[in-house]
């Protein structure tokens, strides 16, 4: 039996990205997309609650089954695993994205909060993204190096599930040098809301807009310094936030 394989993203069922990592897919087994139906960047590992979900088919990818829902990342991934898929999937994956998500990029993005539900239901899980916000961004590198992911992760049986965050640079092909794997960089938004007069209420309203900085751009370990130099990040990522460390160091408080 051919491995079945999940496709979700946060870009929306439209976007470039996900039509390209279709064609990546298919070469591996029976693929399967359930993705939203309009972007949902940012949107974290939010569900949708205060309103019902819809899920419609569409033949947007030709013939590879499709499905658009109204919610979210995750919302597509539990629909998929709750509703349409009749059996578990041998492999999740999100993307190909529009802009990077290393870093805290991560706790705010829906292409690997997607990926993480899958993680969480026992699935071996990826999450892609280039780091381009270009619409029709080159996705050369990406399908070069995913088919190489991909292939990695259904041959290699390790002894529990991953989740893999994959990041790769906005560079020509042949000025890749590699793959490398790393660890996510300590870093943080400088942000700022910049304050606009709404032209019909005359209220004021608020756009989000900031910079990222990296706490340790000496480090060389760090998926910030791999795609800044020209190698493709893989972070292994994981779901406990406990402080295991600090945890340690509170036992001693009289509480």
């Amino acid at each position: 039996m051919k491995p079945l394989i999940l496709i979700s993203n946060d870009d929306s069922i439209y976007s470039k990205g996900i039509r390209e990592l279709v064609e990546v897919a298919k070469e591996f087994g029976e693929v399967i997309v359930v993705a939203p139906s309009k972007p949902q960047s940012a949107k974290s590992h939010s569900v949708t609650l205060e309103e019902p979900l819809t899920i419609k088919e569409t033949n947007v990818f030709g013939d590879v089954k499709a499905y658009k829902c109204s919610g979210t990342p995750a919302d597509c991934v539990k629909l998929a695993l709750h509703h349409i898929l009749d059996r578990k999937p041998d492999l999740l994956i999100s993307g190909i994205n529009h802009g990077a998500n290393y870093s805290v990029n991560l706790i705010y993005s829906g292409t690997l909060a997607a990926a993480i539900e899958g993680f969480m239901h026992g699935i071996n899980s990826i999450g892609l993204s280039v780091d381009s916000h270009k619409p029709d961004a080159d996705f050369t590198i990406a399908k070069k190096y995913s088919k190489k992911i991909i292939k990695s992760v259904l041959e290699n049986k390790l002894d529990s599930k991953i989740c893999l965050n994959v990041n790769f640079p906005d560079i020509e092909p042949n000025q890749v040098k590699g793959v490398k794997i790393c660890r996510q960089t300590k870093g943080a938004w400088a942000e700022e809301f910049v304050e606009l007069t709404h032209p019909h209420t005359k209220k004021s309203i608020y756009w989000l807009t900031g910079t990222f900085k990296n706490l340790e751009p000496q480090n060389t370990d760090t998926d910030v310094w791999a795609i800044n130099n020209n190698y493709i990040p893989i972070v292994p990522v994981q779901i406990d936030f406990t402080n295991y460390k600090i945890m340690q160091e509170m036992k001693s408080w009289k509480l």
